[in-house]
């Protein structure tokens, strides 16, 4: 529930070389940690809970961009479940990276940015630091500009 709204299915993914400061989950930095699973493996995982939606987190999805793509590809193809994506890099990076940009498309929301310690904010909906920004991906790309995502506790900064 801290990795979005409701109840979530989180994915996490071994690797990271953002190494923010204060990081709340550094063991996932290591590309080497973790384990190998397949597409049809998660899907068993997500699929086995009705009412969950889905999150991907880490590390840093974006360095797996083509493996969270497929997998994406599949939630949308065997579900109406909602993908949200924690990521150090910006949306703006993001965009310029046809790789990154594939799997940006398949996310509903993206929460952006490194976690700076010195910008900690405990009362932030769903992210750790001033600077990170929840994202509104579909309607950003349609839209050609940032839209941010409205949680109800708070009212979001899109720049």
């Amino acid at each position: 529930m801290v990795d979005g709204p409701g109840f979530r299915t989180s994915i996490y993914c071994a690797g990271c070389q953002h190494a923010c400061p204060g990081c709340h989950n550094p063991q996932s930095w290591d590309f080497q940690g973790g384990y190998a699973m397949t597409t049809d493996d998660i899907m068993r995982v997500i699929e086995a809970d009705p009412y969950a939606n889905v999150t991907f987190t880490g590390g840093d999805p974006m360095y797996q961009p083509e493996g969270f793509a497929e997998l994406a590809r599949a939630i949308r193809q065997r579900t109406r479940k909602d993908i949200w994506c924690f990521t150090g890099f910006t949306y703006e990076a993001l965009l310029h990276n046809p790789r990154q940009r594939a799997l940006l498309e398949q996310i509903d929301v993206l929460v952006d940015g490194p976690f700076v310690k010195a910008l900690r904010d405990e009362t932030l909906c769903f992210r750790g630091s001033r600077n990170q920004r929840l994202i509104d991906v579909p309607a950003s790309l349609r839209e050609g500009r940032v839209v941010g995502y409205e949680c109800e506790s708070e009212q979001v900064r899109t720049s």
